[in-house]
This record gives C-alpha cells, sequence and structure tokens, in this order.
C-alpha cells in the first residue's frame, strides 16, 4: 500500500535541479505515496515560488522539510573567463552538510513506513552515501542532465571514445571534471567519491528521443551492472489545453505557431550562467548577421540565496 512507503527527495539547490525534483515530485504524488521534499529553508521557497504547471493543491501534497544551513551568497561575476555558477557552490557545500540530519529523518520515516525511498541528485552522493546502509531504506539517483551529456561526459572522463549510430563523434564538447573552476571540480570530486551502490538510477527523458544515448548507457561498462530508468518528461504541458480553453497564449508561443518547422533558433543559458554586457552584444550581432528567426532567453544567473541583493535585468530588442 502507498501508506508502506515513503519517498524523501533530495535535490542538489540549484535551480535546473531543484525543478525537475519538484516536477518529480508531484507525478510520485499523484499516486498517493508521501513524499517529503528536504532541503534548506531558501531552496525550498525557491523550489516552490518559480515552480510552473501544476495546481497550487497538488504541491499542497507535498511536504517540505527545512533543514537550516548557512551559507554565503555572492553576485555572479559576469566578466570572469569561466562561466560555470562557482557563486553557487557555498550553497553545495552547504547542502552537502546536511547529511546527519537527512539519515536521522530517513530513519525517523521508518519508525511508521514500511519502506523509505530515497531519490537524490547526482551531485548530492555524499549527503545520502548512509542510506544504503539503514535496513529497509533504499536509494536512486536522478540524473538532471539529459542522456546525451551523461554519456559524453562519462566516457569521455573513462577515456573512452564517443560513438553515435556506430562512428567515432570526435567533436561533440562536454568538459571534463579537470578543465571546471578548482571549487566546482572539488565538489564533483567529493560527489564521484562518495558514491555507493543504488538500488538504480533515473533520467528526466525518454526512449523516444533519446533512446539512442540511454541504450549506449546500459550496454557498457561500469554502468551495465546497474538498472536505469528513463521516466520523463516531467513538465506537465498539454499542447492542446489553451487552444481548447480559449485562453491567450504566451506572445512567443503564438508567433512560433506560425513559423515553419526548423526555422528557429532558441538561444538560452539558463539560471547559472553570467555574461558581460561585451559577450551579450557580440552574440545578439551574431543572430542579427546570422539572418535566422530566434527567441533568446536572457536573464542575471542566480545567487545562491535568490531572495538576497537586487537583480539586473537586461532586454533584448
Amino acid at each position: 500500500m502507498a501508506d508502506d512507503i515513503a519517498v524523501v527527495v533530495v535535490p542538489l539547490p540549484a535551480q535546473g535541479h531543484l525543478n525537475q525534483l519538484l516536477h518529480l515530485s508531484h507525478r510520485i504524488s499523484a499516486y498517493g505515496i508521501p513524499v517529503h521534499f528536504v532541503g534548506t529553508p531558501v531552496h525550498n521557497r525557491q523550489a516552490q515560488v518559480r515552480l510552473h504547471g501544476w495546481d497550487p493543491q497538488a504541491t499542497s501534497k507535498i511536504q517540505f522539510h527545512d533543514f537550516s544551513a548557512t551559507f554565503p551568497s555572492p553576485p555572479p561575476n559576469p566578466n570572469t573567463s569561466d562561466k560555470n555558477p562557482v557563486q553557487l557552490v557555498p550553497s553545495f557545500h552547504a547542502a552537502a552538510h546536511l547529511r546527519e540530519p537527512i539519515c536521522e529523518f530517513v530513519k525517523k520515516l521508518l519508525i511508521t513506513s514500511r519502506r523509505v525511498v530515497v531519490i537524490h541528485d547526482y551531485l548530492m552522493n555524499y549527503t545520502v552515501q548512509d542510506v544504503p546502509s539503514i535496513p529497509n531504506a533504499e536509494s536512486y539517483c536522478f540524473h538532471s542532465a539529459c542522456a546525451l551529456t551523461m554519456y559524453t561526459y562519462n566516457f569521455q572522463s573513462l577515456g573512452k571514445p564517443v560513438m553515435v549510430n556506430g562512428e567515432v563523434i570526435d567533436d561533440i564538447l562536454c568538459a571534463p571534471t579537470a578543465s571546471l573552476p578548482e571549487e566546482l571540480a572539488h565538489y564533483i570530486y567529493i560527489q564521484m567519491e562518495s558514491r555507493k551502490p543504488t538500488s538504480g538510477n533515473l533520467y528526466n527523458t525518454s526512449r523516444v528521443i533519446e533512446g539512442e544515448f540511454l541504450n549506449l548507457i546500459y550496454r557498457e561498462e561500469p554502468f551495465a551492472a546497474e538498472k536505469h530508468w528513463a521516466i520523463g518528461p516531467f513538465n506537465p504541458l498539454d499542447i492542446t489545453q489553451n487552444r481548447v480553453s480559449g485562453q491567450k497564449r504566451h506572445k512567443c508561443l503564438e508567433w512560433l505557431d506560425k513559423q515553419p518547422e526548423k526555422s528557429v533558433i532558441f538561444v538560452s543559458f539558463g539560471s547559472s550562467i553570467s555574461l558581460c554586457d561585451k559577450q551579450v552584444e557580440e552574440i545578439a550581432i551574431g543572430l542579427d548577421k546570422s539572418g535566422a528567426k530566434f527567441i533568446w532567453v536572457l536573464r542575471d544567473a542566480d545567487r545562491a540565496d535568490i531572495f538576497a541583493g537586487e537583480s539586473r535585468r537586461r532586454y533584448c530588442k
């Protein structure tokens, strides 16, 4: 029965990771299974404030548990040569130190639950490393990146050739850990060293879209010994919903509907990359000269605490 099982979700405190696992939490909760979303107060709030597509009543069924942690929240530096989100690393380490309270929380749930399933971000291995040793608790590793990224990163890290359709591909760029800033590379190293055997790996993707790369991951050592499931996409998108209800769609979607297939470029650097004004200008010039139709999403990178300080807003015309 659903009441015999409890699920604990442990996200990395970065937007693209929080968001995906909160979507998954809704999917699980819809089956009547208790879901416990754990993190710092700031990041639990961030996940809820930025959630789209779900009925608030559905979110109310998920139990959020705040574990106190302090960390600096410096602004992103758009003038660095490296565009990785080093401003978020202090919050990553703070979340990693939730290892003991999360372990105790799992044990507490087992008093009233027959089984506890922990779903954790693949960059939170250190925090959940004690779970496999707890009787009647099991952990699943969630991979927030697409299967193509996971495949290329893993195989390049192992010194194996990246192959597509049986051919070696040399021009796929996937930055190895050695090329990352020291503080970020060190954090990732800790997570990889802390990895314990899990009950399986979960991917926010579909075999219809990435079946080839999922098969490559499944079949090659050392990954072949593990279980893998493609369980996405999580986002509750219904492309017919607004058309049926007659509600006005966003002007970007209205414009896209009028364009021929494969004629539009979408450019987005996510919520963690920070570009200086000169770089923004160069990209804008390049897009303009390309003659291609495009949608460009541009915003400031997140702080570790998105509710601290002020954000700079820039618009493309």
